[in-house]
C-alpha cells in the first residue's frame, strides 16, 4: 500500500471514530440536545463497526482505547467538575474497557466474515450489562437509556431491563455496517501482513433483519398495550424538596442557612397536607445521631437541635438524607477518629424521632468507597489526601411503612441500577423514593442523565418513583415512565406530586437480569463454533 492509501485509511478511521464518539454523546442529553436525541442511537455504532472491520487485530485496540476515551470524555464531560481526576480516571477505565472489547469485536468479524456483526451485537450487550457490575460498576451510557422518552418503546422493560431497549437499539449498528460491505482494492504481498483499503458498497443480509423488525414491531404493539391508566389506583401525596444548594460547601454558618431554606419550602409543601416530606440527599449535614448522642460540637449540636425541635411540631414524617454517624471499633479502631464510622443515609422521623432509616449499600467507586487499602496504599493516601469522604456500605433493603405505605430509598446514583430497586420491591416497597445530589455537577446534562436511568426502574418494578434532589432533576414518574410533574432545575422549589401506589410484581422484578446472560451464552457457543470451524480449516464466510 503507498504512503497516500496509508494516510487516507488513518484518516478515514479517525473520522469514523470521532462520528461515532459524537453520535454516542449526542444520543444522551446533552448541551445541544437538553433530553438528548434517542434516534442517533440507532446508528451511533455504525462508524465503529465498520472501523473494526477495516482495520487490523492490533489496530482495533488501538482505535478501540482511543474511542473508549474521547466518547465518555464527550458524554460525561462534566465529571471534571467534581473533582479534575474523576473525568480522567472514567475515561481512562473506559479507555481500557473499549480497547478490549474492540478486539473481541474484531475476532468477530475474523472468525464470521458474513455474520460476524451478530456476534459483535451480542458482545456489545454483554458489554453493556457487565461494566455495570462490582467496584467499578456504571450504568452511565448503557445505550437503552437514550431512549427514556420514548415510552412505547421502553415498556418492554418490565420484562427485560433495559438490556431489552438496548438490543433492539443496538442491532441496526452492527447490521447497517455490516451491510456496507467492503471490496479490497490494494494489499501487501504477503496475506498475513495485508493491510486493506476499502471501498464501501451495500450489501445486505435480510433475514436476520426481518428477524429484528418483527421483534421490533411486537415491542411497540406490547408498548402501547402495556401502558395503564394508573388515576384509580390508591395514591400517596408525597412533598419533594430541592433547597438548589450542594450541602457540602461551606461550615456551620452555610449548614445553618441552608436548614432554614428546608424548613421554609417545607412549610410550603405541609400546607398541601403531604404523607409524607422528603429532603434530598446529605440535605441536612451535621451528624443527627452522632451529634444528638455524643454532643462533642456544640455549634454542630446545636443545629441538630433545631432541626429535632421542628421536627418534633410536625404531625407529617420527613424523609432526610444524613450523614449516619456511629462508634463502630470494630470497623474503625482508630480512637483519634472517636471510632466513627459514616454511612450515607435516609432516615425516616415521626414527631421528632427516628423511626427508621436505610443506608446506602451501592457506593460510588472512587469518591465514596475504595475496598483496596490494603492492596494500593499508595492510591488509597492520595484518594484521602484529595477530600475524599469515604462511607461504609449499608446492608439492609429497608421498606420503610407509614400508615400502610410501603416504600425505600435508593440515595444517590443507585436508581441507576435495576436490580437496587428490584431487590426492593422484591422486599415489598410500593413506591421508590430516590434522595439525590448532583449539584456538584453544575451541568443539566448530569442531571437529565441521570433522570433518564430513573424513568426505567418506575417502568422496571412498575412502580411509580418520586426524586427529590438538591438542585435537579426533582420529579414524580408513573409506572409507565411517564414523568407526572417536574420541578424547574437550578431553583429553590418545593413539588407536591400525587403518585399512584402499586402492588403487581412484573416479570423483571419476578427474573431480574436474566437476558444478558443469555447474551453470554450465546456469545460463547458463537465463539467456540468459530474457533472449532477455524482449527478443522473450513471456510466460515458463509457463515
Amino acid at each position: 500500500m503507498n504512503i497516500h492509501a496509508g494516510k487516507g485509511l488513518f484518516l478515514a478511521n479517525l473520522v469514523a471514530l470521532a462520528l461515532g464518539a459524537t453520535l454516542f454523546a449526542g444520543a444522551f442529553p446533552n448541551p445541544v440536545f437538553e433530553n438528548g436525541s434517542p434516534f442517533l442511537a440507532w446508528i451511533a455504532y455504525v462508524p465503529v463497526f465498520w472501523l473494526i472491520s477495516r482495520t487490523t487485530v492490533a489496530g482495533s485496540v488501538l482505535w478501540g482505547a482511543v474511542y473508549g476515551y474521547a466518547s465518555y470524555g464527550l458524554f460525561n464531560y462534566w465529571l471534571s467538575a467534581f473533582h479534575p481526576l474523576a473525568g480522567v480516571i472514567v475515561n481512562i477505565i473506559y479507555l481500557v474497557y473499549l480497547a478490549i472489547l474492540f478486539l473481541f469485536l474484531k475476532m468477530a468479524v475474523t472468525l464470521f466474515p458474513k455474520r460476524g456483526y451478530i456476534l459483535q451485537w451480542l458482545l456489545w450487550l454483554c458489554f453493556e450489562y457487565f461494566r455495570t457490575q462490582g467496584f467499578l460498576g456504571y450504568a452511565y451510557g448503557v445505550t437503552g437509556y437514550s431512549q427514556w422518552q420514548l415510552p412505547p418503546v421502553i415498556q418492554i422493560a418490565d420484562i427485560f431491563g433495559v438490556w431489552g431497549v438496548s438490543a433492539l437499539v443496538v442491532f441496526p449498528s452492527a447490521w447497517l455496517a455490516s451491510a456496507l460491505d467492503s471490496k479490497p482494492v490494494a494489499q501487501q504481498q504477503a496475506a498475513k501482513d495485508a493491510i486493506l483499503y476499502r471501498k464501501a458498497r451495500f450489501k445486505p443480509d435480510i433475514i436476520p433483519l426481518c428477524v429484528w423488525a418483527l421483534c421490533l414491531s411486537a415491542a411497540l404493539v406490547y408498548g402501547f398495550v402495556a401502558q395503564k391508566d394508573y388515576a384509580v389506583e390508591k395514591n400517596a401525596r408525597i412533598a419533594l424538596i430541592q433547597h438548589n444548594t450542594d450541602p457540602w460547601l461551606g461550615g456551620i454558618v452555610e449548614y445553618r442557612r441552608n436548614f432554614d431554606k428546608l424548613t421554609r419550602l417545607s412549610d410550603e409543601a405541609l400546607r398541601e397536607k403531604p404523607d409524607l416530606v422528603v429532603w434530598s440527599e446529605t440535605a441536612f449535614v451535621p451528624r443527627i445521631f452522632w451529634h444528638q448522642t455524643y454532643r462533642d460540637d456544640e455549634a454542630s449540636w446545636l443545629l441538630v437541635k433545631d432541626l429535632l425541635d421542628y421536627l418534633g411540631r410536625q404531625t407529617t414524617p420527613f424523609m432526610i438524607g444524613n450523614d449516619d454517624g456511629r462508634r463502630e471499633p470494630d470497623k474503625n479502631p482508630n480512637a483519634d477518629e472517636k471510632y466513627r464510622v459514616d454511612y450515607n443515609a435516609a432516615i425516616l422521623f415521626e414527631k421528632g424521632a427516628i423511626v427508621q432509616q436505610y443506608r446506602k449499600n451501592h457506593l460510588v467507586p472512587f469518591t465514596e468507597h475504595f475496598p483496596y487499602k490494603k492492596q494500593l496504599p499508595f492510591f488509597y493516601t492520595l484518594l484521602k489526601d484529595a477530600d475524599t469522604h469515604f462511607w461504609e456500605k449499608g446492608a439492609e433493603w429497608t421498606v420503610f411503612d407509614i400508615n400502610g405505605l410501603k416504600f425505600s430509598t435508593p440515595i444517590c446514583f443507585e436508581d441507576t441500577f435495576g436490580y437496587l430497586s428490584r431487590n426492593f420491591a422484591q422486599n415489598g416497597a410500593e413506591l421508590i423514593v430516590n434522595l439525590t445530589n448532583d449539584a456538584w455537577s453544575k451541568s443539566l446534562s448530569a442531571q437529565m442523565q441521570h433522570l433518564g436511568m430513573a424513568v426505567f426502574r418506575a417502568v422496571e418494578t412498575r412502580r411509580s418513583l418520586v426524586r427529590a434532589t438538591s438542585s435537579g432533576q426533582t420529579c414524580a414518574i408513573d409506572p409507565n415512565g411517564a414523568i407526572l410533574a417536574m420541578a424547574e432545575p437550578f431553583t429553590e422549589t418545593q413539588l407536591t406530586v400525587t403518585v399512584p401506589i402499586m402492588r403487581e410484581t412484573s416479570r423483571y422484578v419476578r427474573y431480574g437480569d436474566f437476558l444478558p446472560f443469555v447474551c453470554m451464552i450465546a456469545a460463547v457457543a458463537f465463539i467456540i463454533v468459530g474457533l472449532i470451524m477455524k482449527k478443522a480449516g473450513k471456510n466460515p464466510s458463509t457463515s
